[in-house]
């Protein structure tokens, strides 16, 4: 590995974060958020909105890196979920159209779609929470415990759990990797790490300056997750060994603590570039090796056209619809408004069609009679 390719030396690093979507990229800056896809058709279907101004308590050290680490999840929820939809509704071939349940449509009547859609990404991240704190925090201590017996010392037994941890999480990644649409996302994650690397190296945005760069990048989110694994490790050794119940309380209770003090770690690595910065970031760079893929240069033009979509002046207008690749809206297009029209029309259809067969029923009867 290359630190000299991941760590640049004329680089200036800049607050701008991205994300991997189904066929496409999300990036966030200060002022706004921007995701780009890719349609089957081969347009680029692009959103931005402005960013939520933050309150101060929030860049409060430590509990900053809290309120990152939940917003991200709730943010990179609705992103994926509405990258999802412009796939659904762009598909080009003969499925059938979805319709809601009956618990769904009941729903929707009683509190609205818009809340509907709010509480779907509430359950979403929660069950996404549950399963990770279920999977890779309690399951290792939880199976680590009946090593007790054999095992000298509760630093031996926390270590042993810590690389468990690691263990699990890495066999986790590498499975879904396996994976086509998963493949296709991390590639799509590379792409935003080159674009991003070639916008911080002053370079001009196109897909052949970004392609000479590593998909690898300190600030990775990948990064944060081994340093939450890291830091477990090291916080989960100074409560001792207690009790099943105590370990799975006092682990979860520090989730928070490890969140903040991981976030803390992953800004000073994205700031800094010393020794001990590249040692302490090698475990999170390898796991970005299976995290990233090579992207095409197609790829790399989503990339740029969502980094496009939020270098904009502070009073430009938000945008949705297909844009070239340089993020210039070509043709205006509110995704929500024509998934509504197409119910809509689908449901008078529908109607209709229950008419006629009503009809034809009452017909057939006249004719009995």
């Amino acid at each position: 590995m290359d630190m000299s390719r991941i760590f640049l030396k004329d680089a200036c690093p800049t607050p701008i974060g991205g994300q991997a979507v189904l066929e496409g990229v999300m990036m966030r800056g200060m002022e706004r958020t921007a995701i780009a896809v890719r349609l089957p058709d081969g347009r680029i279907h692009m959103k931005t909105n402005k960013n939520t101004a933050s309150a101060r308590w929030t860049r409060i050290p430590l509990l900053r890196g809290v309120v990152s680490f939940v917003i991200s999840l709730v943010e990179g929820t609705k992103t994926l979920t509405w990258s999802a939809d412009v796939a659904e509704y762009f598909m080009e071939d003969d499925e059938e159209e979805y319709e809601p349940g009956r618990f769904e449509a009941w729903l929707t009547g009683r509190i609205g779609e818009n809340e509907v859609w709010q509480l779907m990404i509430f359950l979403s991240v929660l069950i996404a929470l549950v399963f990770a704190v279920g999977v890779f925090v309690l399951l290792p201590t939880a199976a680590i415990g009946w090593l007790k017996p054999f095992v000298p010392g509760a630093v031996t037994l926390n270590l042993i759990e810590g690389v468990l941890r690691i263990i699990m999480f890495i066999v986790y990644i590498a499975a879904i990797s396996r994976m086509k649409d998963i493949r296709r996302v991390f590639e799509y994650h590379g792409a935003e790490h080159k674009t991003i690397h070639c916008f911080e190296n002053n370079l001009e945005l196109t897909p052949a300056n970004a392609q000479q760069f590593y998909t690898l990048h300190p600030r990775c989110g990948t990064s944060f997750l081994m340093f939450v694994m890291v830091v477990s490790l090291v916080l989960f050794s100074l409560l001792g060994w207690p009790d099943l119940l105590m370990r799975i309380v006092s682990r979860i209770l520090l989730l928070p603590v490890v969140a903040g003090l991981s976030y803390e770690l992953l800004k000073w690595a994205g700031r800094s570039d010393n020794w001990l910065v590249r040692i302490l970031s090698i475990p999170g760079l390898y796991l970005q090796k299976l995290t990233t893929r090579e992207p095409d240069d197609s790829q790399l033009e989503i990339a740029i056209a969502a980094l496009k979509g939020v270098l904009v002046e502070p009073e430009a207008p938000c945008i949705e619809g297909i844009v070239d690749r340089n993020g210039q809206l070509l043709e205006p297009m509110d995704l929500a408004a024509l998934k509504k029209e197409r119910e809509e029309v689908s449901g008078t259809e529908g109607s209709g069609e229950q008419n006629d067969a009503e009809r034809t029923c009452d017909d057939g009867e006249g004719t009995d009679q």
